[in-house]
């Protein structure tokens, strides 16, 4: 009977655990891609070198600095991160110090997706 108790409650606290107070709805946050360029080491007239799409890590952080999630992008650079309604800081990981890229604030309205590009610089010159 014990065992059967300690076991039911372990699977409480385990979905309990699980639950977010702060659950961000599915109908507002921001979409984007993340870039990276240079990537071409010498770019010559008349030939293109657009930026490529870039797989980075992304921190987004409440305005005073509180990190709310963290995200990557896919291997095509594009991203998509729901977030409640309000004032947010965009902060594109550098581990390595490069690539590297700005923070971005922005702001999320209800029911809407704000779109966002990532450019981050590759150190290429």
């Amino acid at each position: 009977m014990n065992t059967k108790l300690l076991f039911g409650f372990g699977l409480m606290i385990l979905f309990l655990s699980t639950c977010s107070m702060d659950a961000a709805p599915a109908d507002s946050g921001i979409e984007g891609q993340v870039l990276i360029g240079p990537t071409c080491a010498v770019v010559q007239v008349g030939q293109e070198c657009p930026d490529q799409p870039y797989q980075a890590t992304l921190t987004i952080n409440s305005p005073n600095g509180r990190k709310i999630v963290q995200a990557q992008s896919d291997v095509q650079g594009r991203f998509k991160i729901p977030l409640a309604p309000g004032d947010y800081i965009l902060h594109p990981e550098s581990p390595n110090g490069i690539p590297s890229a700005s923070e971005q604030s922005f702001r999320v309205e209800a029911g809407k997706f704000t779109q966002m590009v990532v450019s981050y610089d590759s150190g290429i010159r």
